[in-house]
């Protein structure tokens, strides 16, 4: 079984540039410390990837957004159709952190549409969308039953979840601030009752190569 590790997310200033006959995007997201993106379709709230457990012979990555959405607004949100989301993967033998591969996904139209896995376009701070699309699915309602799309071996689902993160917010507070040294055991989950909108890609590791990889999300506005 491949190790995975994870590249934390990372924010860059939007610089304008122009690529003939391609959507050329840009990074702007990180995890709710940039207020120009917190609650909007940049702001990425997790990132996940794992081992299928139905299929050992697949990776599943998982990118979530608009975090901290209420159950009473969540049926009005949606995804960003400006705004392309990013698997970056490198599986160089030299662990450079350079994306080797990426997987995009973008909306339009009520429908996610994956490119990828593929070499990108150009690597780097900016991402151009990749011609070729792998395979698309209509965005689930919330409170609708799951639509998970497949084509080619690459399945996706994108929609409303609950969000899946645990954290205690506010022991957190209190361990910074000097007035407690440690968490409770249960802790008091920040996050319960609110959801995201996620989207999930399964691929057979077949298309990632044969190194360990590691794997980083970004989200890039069109510009």
């Amino acid at each position: 079984m491949k190790r995975l590790k994870i590249k934390p997310k990372s924010l860059a200033l939007a610089l304008v540039i122009t690529v003939a006959g391609a959507a050329t995007y840009l990074i702007a997201a990180d995890h709710i410390d940039a207020p120009s993106v917190m609650g909007t379709g940049s702001d990425i709230t997790d990132f996940y990837a794992f081992q299928s457990p139905a299929n050992a012979s697949n990776m599943v990555f998982v990118i979530n957004v608009q975090g901290l959405l209420a159950p009473a607004g969540t049926a009005a949100a949606s995804f960003d159709e400006e705004v392309m989301l990013e698997i970056n993967i490198d599986n160089s033998a030299t662990k450079d952190n350079i994306e080797d591969l990426v997987i995009q996904a973008t909306f339009e139209g009520g429908k996610v549409i994956v490119h990828g896995p593929a070499a990108p376009i150009q690597t780097g701070l900016k991402s151009t969308l990749l011609p070729t699309i792998t395979v698309d699915a209509a965005v689930t309602s919330y409170g609708s039953p799951a639509v998970i799309n497949e084509n080619g071996g690459i399945k996706v689902f994108a929609g409303p979840r609950d969000d899946p993160f645990f954290f205690d917010l506010n022991q957190y507070k209190a361990i910074i601030g000097g007035t407690a040294t440690s968490f409770n055991n249960p802790g008091t989950d920040a996050f319960a009752g609110t959801n995201v909108l996620s989207i999930v890609i399964e691929v057979p590791k077949s298309m990632l190569g044969n190194q360990t990889i590691n794997a980083w999300a970004t989200s890039n506005r069109k510009m």
